[in-house]
């Protein structure tokens, strides 16, 4: 084999190791990297009824649930709050995990306002801020949100009706639906409460 030969096969093993790593190392991560695997993550600020900054590092701070509605609310949003009572009820662990309701409507739905819609719901923590900050956070959690107007001018919110579950280090668990059935929420509250 010549030496010109000899280079262009080592180049060529060079290409195919680099190229492998690359694979490896970088491209294969990404491509099977969930969409649940980055549920919560993103460049959000927003701040909870009791002053602090909620962002995706909340997440990391213990099993969390996260619900997004807002206090004008007729039926699904007091049904849940409702829910999450009867959860802690029923399994008290539930009563150690964050739980913030993130409202979908900021132009309505201040600090205080919110404190006191989810206050009568032990360790539930409102959460607001401005509408811009409000859209990175939907984008962030994959929540669909729609203003509609109603007669007279005034106006109700469409909006997901899930209850999103993280584990203590703040990964996707699991969602409660609407309504879920007591066994099925508890069961998927213990797999994130890892109890």
């Amino acid at each position: 084999m010549t030496t010109r030969k000899l280079r262009l096969f080592l180049w060529g093993l060079v290409a195919v190791n680099v190229a492998a790593l690359a694979w490896v190392g970088i491209i294969s991560p990404r491509m099977n990297a969930s969409v649940l695997d980055t549920l919560g993550q993103g460049d959000y600020a927003l701040e909870t009824t009791s002053g602090a900054t909620f962002t995706e590092a909340n997440l990391r701070e213990g099993p969390t649930a996260v619900f997004f509605g807002f206090t004008h609310c007729p039926d699904v949003c007091p049904t849940t709050l409702g829910d999450i009572l009867t959860w802690q009820e029923e399994l008290p662990a539930a009563k150690d995990m964050n739980i913030y309701f993130v409202t979908v409507d900021p132009a309505r739905d201040t600090s205080e306002i919110l404190g006191e819609y989810v206050g009568w719901v032990e360790g539930v923590e409102g959460v607001t801020g401005s509408q811009e900050e409000l859209d990175k956070a939907l984008e962030s959690f994959r929540i669909y949100a729609a203003k509609v107007p109603l007669e007279g001018g005034d106006y109700t919110m469409d909006h997901s009706a899930s209850v999103l579950l993280f584990d203590e280090d703040g990964r996707y668990s699991d969602r409660i639906r609407y309504q879920e059935d007591l066994p099925s929420a508890t069961a998927k509250l213990k797999a994130a409460l890892g109890v």
